[in-house]
């Protein structure tokens, strides 16, 4: 996996860096995402953090401003994520009602009275920051929602599987209280150590990312 994993890091690194804040038309409608953090490297290259893409048709800008600029975290699992990892380094006890999801109305009636909210925005807040101070990314197109959940999966798969891919001592992910996201080095818990990419997927990247290069 190194080998594929080394090619994957130098593929990405080449293309256009996009920070925060962002322009969306330089983000196209179908795709997929992959971040990188400040601080962390791997095979000579940024290193990278996760990988990410959506289901719903024409929805990539959509996802990354759920990442990026919407505070909740109930519709971001990699917002969530983050939040979970700096209450969970505190040792702040605000992590339990950071679990709650309060996206559903039966929801929000059943546990909104037990979240302190002023608490639970001021921790948005810091995830938000992080986030657009520490996160950088990169993205190509792939229009079938077939062809991004399988190359996703398969990326995923080659990173974690990567023996030379390590996260720094200072890695916020290190203070997960997820083992997978500590274990890995990724802020993901799915598609973890499946199946990787073949040279054949490898190429077929390459070709996506071509007029992303250019």
């Amino acid at each position: 996996m190194s080998e594929i994993c080394n090619e994957l890091h130098l593929l990405f690194n080449d293309l256009e860096r996009i920070q925060f804040p962002f322009d969306e038309n330089k983000i196209p409608l179908n795709g997929i995402y992959v971040l990188f953090e400040v601080g962390e490297k791997a095979h000579g290259e940024d290193r990278i953090v996760r990988i990410g893409t959506h289901t719903g048709a024409n929805q990539l800008r959509s996802r990354l401003r759920q990442h990026f600029v919407k505070e909740n975290k109930d519709r971001s699992i990699f917002r969530k994520n983050i939040g979970r990892a700096l209450l969970h380094g505190k040792g702040d006890t605000f992590l339990s009602q950071w679990e709650l999801d309060l996206t559903s109305r039966e929801n929000k009636e059943k546990y909104g009275h037990m979240v302190d909210l002023e608490k639970q925005a001021s921790i948005e807040k810091a995830v938000t920051n992080h986030i657009q101070s520490q996160l950088s990314f990169v993205v190509f197109q792939v229009y079938s929602k077939e062809e991004r959940l399988s190359l996703e999966s398969k990326m995923i798969s080659t990173v974690s599987l990567c023996k030379e891919c390590k996260q720094s001592i200072n890695w916020l992910g290190l203070s997960s209280p997820k083992t997978k996201i500590r274990e890995s080095g990724l802020w993901l818990v799915n598609e973890l150590y499946k199946e990787p990419l073949t040279k054949y997927d490898l190429e077929k990247l390459k070709k996506l990312c071509i007029t992303v290069i250019q």
